[in-house]
């Protein structure tokens, strides 16, 4: 029996563009009726954590960024 407060994952695709010009294709786990924006402005973790993840490096992988190197991030539709 799961508890009251149990909140399964719900992963939303993004896109993030860093300081180092890289942009990176992925997914984040958002709880329920958060929004990206807020994973940056409410969560106080110096890290965004993304699965999935398609860059010039990678191919689905996860990938932990400091948000401290990310200029923009683009929430996506689900595809």
């Amino acid at each position: 029996m799961k508890s009251p407060n149990y909140q399964s994952a719900e992963y939303r695709p993004i896109t993030i563009k860093t300081t180092d010009g890289s942009t990176i294709h992925g997914k984040v786990n958002l709880a329920y009726k958060q929004r990206v924006s807020d994973l940056f402005t409410k969560d106080p973790s110096p890290f965004l954590i993304m699965v999935e993840v398609m860059s010039k490096e990678s191919k689905g992988r996860v990938m932990f960024v400091n948000k401290k190197h990310v200029v923009w991030a683009e929430p996506e539709e689900d595809k």
